[in-house]
């Protein structure tokens, strides 16, 4: 029978430093032509879609993620991962933890890639599930020593704060402003549902690394044109997935897309990354498609071993 996986078990097993590491796997997976990952694909079901990304990691597995666009307050998010000599179907996960923490993963190899190998200081606009398992990673790949987070809600923001003291152990406060949250911090991440800018490319210090985890098209965007002007470094998880946004992405733009670096190739040392101290690095998250399956896949094998 598969195993069966739901968010108290997939938080209980893939820790940070594990989903860092799958994560980092994966991107050079897919660079090498390994992992299989084509843009997303949705369908519309007449008042929300269910949306699928699949991938395949060739001689091992393959799989899939679903989820919708409904907002049902019981939605959950499915990955199956079919094994790649048989097809049988190994494991199955069930809910938002493990697609949650694939993003942050990700955002968590991006730090480590691109930020100042010194950076110390996190600055987080947004106080939901994304923006928690980015500091998350961060603190994984950099040893912080101070996170300061802003949202609209005040209560959000703290109690956020109070979490990242609790159980990452890193001092963090709430601040009452976006501009508060980053100046003078080496990294930032931006994880909002905003459709308009929340962030001041001006108030970023020179040498800042941004994650950029939410809406970026020309349509709705929780960063403005300004960031990508300031960035000498313009990095994504999928160049094939970012191009086929629609409304396009904001840095698929012809003043952008030439700029546009893949983190994988990146890794893989392809093409260069942070270069100077004091270079602007901006990461814009698509969500490469299989990581989900990648991350099931490295959950089997973790739990294994536990036992």
């Amino acid at each position: 029978m598969p195993l069966l996986f739901s968010d108290p078990e997939v938080a209980a097993v893939l820790d940070a430093p594990t989903t860092v590491a799958a994560m980092r796997d994966a991107l050079l997976a897919a660079y090498a032509g390994r992992l299989v990952a084509p843009p997303r694909a949705a369908a519309p079901l007449g008042g929300g879609r269910m949306v699928l990304t699949a991938g395949h990691l060739t001689g091992e597995w393959y799989g899939f993620r679903s989820y919708d666009t409904f907002g049902h307050p019981e939605g959950e998010q499915v990955v199956v991962l079919h094994d790649g000599r048989t097809g049988a179907v190994r494991a199955v996960a069930v809910g938002q933890e493990l697609g949650s923490r694939r993003t942050g993963g990700l955002g968590g190899v991006a730090v480590d890639a691109l930020a100042r190998p010194d950076a110390a200081t996190l600055g987080v606009i947004g106080a939901g599930g994304q923006a928690w398992t980015q500091v998350w990673a961060a603190a994984a790949v950099r040893p912080l020593r101070e996170v300061t987070v802003h949202s609209r809600s005040a209560a959000r923001r703290e109690a956020f704060a109070a979490r990242v003291r609790a159980e990452l152990g890193v001092p963090a406060r709430a601040v009452d402003s976006a501009r508060a949250a980053v100046r003078h911090r080496d990294v930032v991440v931006l994880a909002t549902t905003a459709v308009t800018s929340v962030l001041d490319a001006a108030d970023l210090a020179p040498g800042t690394h941004v994650n950029a985890v939410g809406f970026k098209q020309v349509d709705r965007h929780e960063f403005g044109t300004d960031l990508l002007d300031a960035a000498d470094l313009l990095v994504t998880d999928s160049p094939a997935q970012a191009a086929a946004y629609d409304p396009p992405m904001l840095a698929t733009l012809p003043a952008y897309a030439g700029r546009l670096r893949d983190l994988g190739a990146v890794l893989a040392g392809a093409v260069p990354g942070r270069t100077g101290a004091d270079q602007v690095s901006v990461f814009c998250s698509t969500g490469l498609a299989g990581t989900e399956v990648f991350l099931l896949d490295r959950l089997v094998g973790v739990g294994a071993a536990a036992v």
